[in-house]
């Protein structure tokens, strides 16, 4: 006969499985700091490193169009012999002959006329060397910045398995080559009571099963024994969620492709944990013998069948 310990599979579930979740991932904007620096440009590079490809090209045309705008500005300053070429007092012509001078294009139409002219082109030139330069080296990072797309369960199940309470999580590598040497790490959030009175909260490993791979191609299907070791025995849903605890999973390997270190990162919090279930199967075998993988089931989980009568 099977035997649970009070993590065991016969806690009750938070929810149905099968039914469709939202991951419990927090990003660390989501955390209120008091104090310190706490503006959102102080690390400008950082900021549009993690920004999306089109936040960023959208930033770069905005800073783009604003440069000029403001140097059409100048040279409409300047008066209507400012520019030679151009219509009086057409902010467009002036707009335009920024464009020109900016990307340092010049095609013989349009010229500054005079020392003030000179001079707002001199500035404007050396603000558009200084921005280009930028601009695409910030992009060549971005572009040449090897990612991992893994893709990660949106809970965690806690089950018997083989006679023993464990708790499960999958993850997939969603890019089509390899990740050498993957690594996988899991540390769960608790709080604890010191032995003078004190409340903190400290990181526990929670140790898998397997925790590395040679390769890791399609799928990997992580297990930790909830034994008296264990950071989680005893532990029921009830307490997990009144702790508020939080379990880190981290992905660490070599992309096949380029060779360079790469990782991956989620967050569960304790209501992403579905008791008394397991992840359904995803992998089969096409009718030519080839290895497959359904993500249209990869967060998909199913109750555990009773246990056998002795």
């Amino acid at each position: 006969m099977t035997t649970a310990s009070p993590a065991g599979p016969t806690a009750p579930a938070t929810s149905a499985p099968g039914a469709s979740h939202t991951p419990g991932r927090r990003d660390p904007a989501d955390i209120v700091k008091i104090g310190g620096k706490q503006g959102r440009f102080d690390d400008l590079y950082h900021l549009l490193m993690v920004a999306s490809w089109s936040r960023l090209l959208l930033t770069i045309a905005g800073v783009y169009l604003s440069i000029n705008v403001i140097f059409g500005a100048l040279f409409l300053l300047g008066g209507d012999d400012a520019i030679t070429g151009a219509r009086p007092g057409s902010f467009l012509d002036a707009f335009f002959f920024s464009v020109q001078t900016f990307s340092t294009i010049g095609y013989g139409v349009m010229a500054p006329k005079g020392a003030y002219a000179s001079a707002v082109v001199t500035v404007e030139a050396f603000v558009g060397l200084l921005t280009v330069a930028m601009a695409t080296g910030l992009m060549f990072s971005k572009f040449s910045r090897p990612t991992a797309r893994v893709l990660f369960s949106s809970r965690m199940t806690i089950g018997a398995r083989n006679g023993r309470t464990t708790l499960s999580l999958r993850m997939a590598n969603e890019r089509g080559n390899d990740i050498i040497e993957a690594s996988f790490r899991v540390t769960v959030l608790k709080p604890e009571m010191s032995a003078e009175g004190e409340k903190i909260r400290r990181l526990h490993d929670v140790a898998l099963v397997r925790s590395e791979t040679p390769m890791f191609s399609i799928s990997f299907q992580g297990f930790h024994v909830i034994d008296e070791t264990s950071p989680l025995f005893g532990e029921t849903p009830e307490s997990l969620q009144e702790g508020a605890m939080r379990f880190i999973v981290t992905v660490t390997g070599l992309d096949g492709t380029v060779g360079q270190t790469i990782h991956a990162r989620h967050i569960y919090q304790a209501e992403d944990i579905a008791w008394g279930a397991r992840f359904a199967d995803v992998l089969s075998n096409t009718p030519e013998g080839r290895l497959q993988i359904d993500y249209t089931r990869f967060h998909d989980i199913e109750p555990l069948p009773p246990p056998a009568q002795a």
